[in-house]
């Protein structure tokens, strides 16, 4: 039989878009995630043989059997009965209120992105704005590592270039993940930030039931191996100290620590320091209870006006690097040699005696970052133009001054990194530097600290503040 059916255009486009859905979803899309990966998992494996600290499969399982796996954890679950009985409202509410904070905190760690991508892309940044270094970093104690050990960065954090920089520069051993403030809660930058294994963090909030899902997760993440970052300090540092380190994500890691029955937990102190800090006036805008709160327009707008004369000024070829940024790493110090060294089990004690054994351990692990903070040309010299801060000193005298200061440094064994070969222009530059941007004033050949940027000044002296240098107003 030769007969012809007849139907209508919009019937036959129909059936054409079913036709076209149906083969990419049972053919093409299913191809194109079996052919990417394959080229991840073949990317991870070449990763992994180079990497000291190996990825974990804690990092590769999917976010949502993670984030399922954490909104249904029983210490969860036990403080959703808890919140739904005390204020008579249905589980399910509840329910999805924890939800929301696991598909919040958890990240997608992506490990062709971080190290293809990632890596990439904070080398190059880092590179353009500084003259990057590693002031003190013993290679050794990375292989005296337990390779089972959950590896924990303990830093102090200047910048929000913090990130960019350790990530670039720990890559070549290990993966970091990072807890993250809501300012970076943004798309496209919040897709970004997880897809590099970070998690989010509500630095302030005061509720109950978050916080037991934030405790679980780095919990659950720490008994998993996942190698971490943390900055005790809870946040960037407003006045250029280093400030005393806050308890929560060390008592979460370690509350439950049993040295004899856990994976060990390795923490590795990192000390940082920059010639420039990019948000040093924003910061000590904020220190000063009497400044008008700035608003977010001001932000976008100052941020976008810094990148357009960055950029003009590297059209017309004048532009220069901020100076340095230097990152120097410590000996690790074991929690399970250290609980057995003091007979402590944290896992067994009471909040207030648990408290107090790991605001010790935190302290000492401050006072190490103290001695790592890398000592830069900009913050010697600020530390000199403040202790003569009422006279006016020639380039020489300045030299002379700062040249004092680095013999005694390195008589108590500072982490000092001006380069011997160098260091006259070191000096001068730093100098030349401060004066550029108006927190030292010049005339006839001589500096002085400027009166309206003492302040500033303060700031990144301070940050030599345990060698004696910096002097308070």
């Amino acid at each position: 039989m030769n007969t012809e059916i007849t139907i209508s255009v919009w019937l036959f486009l129909i059936l054409a878009a079913i036709s076209i859905f149906w083969v990419l979803e049972r053919v093409l899309i299913p191809g194109t995630r079996w052919f990417l990966r394959r080229k991840i998992n073949r990317a991870i494996d070449e990763i992994n043989t180079r990497l000291d600290i190996r990825i974990k499969p804690f990092q590769l399982t999917k976010r949502q059997v993670l984030i399922d796996r954490l909104a249904y954890d029983p210490e969860v679950m036990e403080a959703l009965e808890e919140k739904a009985r005390r204020e008579n409202i249905p589980r399910e509410v509840v329910q999805n209120e924890i939800i929301g904070y696991a598909r919040e905190i958890v990240p997608s760690f992506n490990a062709y992105l971080y190290f293809r991508i990632g890596y990439w892309l904070a080398k190059k940044v880092a590179r353009l704005l500084y003259w990057v270094r590693i002031g003190l970093m013993n290679s050794d104690a990375f292989d005296e590592v337990d390779p089972d050990a959950a590896v924990v960065f303990v830093m102090n954090h200047r910048s929000n270039m913090d990130y960019i920089l350790v990530s670039f520069l720990a890559a070549e051993k290990t993966t970091l993940s990072y807890a993250v403030g809501e300012w970076a809660k943004v798309w496209p930058l919040q897709t970004l930030i997880r897809a590099l294994g970070a998690y989010f963090v509500r630095r302030k909030s005061g509720n109950p039931l978050y916080r037991r899902v934030l405790q679980r997760y780095i919990q659950m993440a720490t008994k998993e191996g996942v190698c971490q970052a943390v900055f005790p300090e809870g946040g960037l540092s407003r006045d250029g100290k280093l400030n005393p380190p806050k308890l929560g994500v060390f008592d979460y890691m370690l509350r439950n620590f049993d040295p004899a029955a856990d994976r060990d937990i390795v923490f590795i102190p990192v000390g940082i320091n920059y010639d420039r800090a990019l948000e040093d006036r924003s910061l000590l805008h904020e220190l000063d209870p009497a400044a008008a709160k700035r608003s977010s327009w001001f932000v976008i707008r100052t941020t976008a006006g810094f990148v357009w004369r960055s950029l003009v000024l590297m059209a017309l070829s004048r532009w220069q690097k901020f100076g340095y940024a230097c990152v120097s790493f410590g000996n690790h110090l074991s929690a399970r040699n250290y609980c057995n060294a003091r007979n402590i089990n944290f896992a067994m004690m009471g909040r207030a005696e648990r408290f107090g054994a790991v605001e010790e351990l935190a302290n000492q692990l401050v006072a190490d970052i103290e001695k790592l903070v890398p000592i830069l040309p900009v913050p010697l010299v600020a530390a000199v133009m403040l202790n003569s801060r009422e006279h006016w000193l020639s380039a020489i005298e300045v030299e002379s001054a700062a040249r004092k200061f680095i013999e005694r440094l390195e008589q108590e064994q500072a982490p000092v990194y001006i380069p011997d070969d160098s260091r006259v222009e070191s000096i001068l530059y730093a100098l030349e530097t401060l004066t550029l941007r108006r927190f030292v004033e010049q005339s006839e050949g001589c500096y002085r600290a400027a009166a309206e940027n003492i302040e500033i000044l303060q700031y990144y002296a301070n940050s030599l503040q345990h060698w004696g240098l910096s002097h308070e107003n």
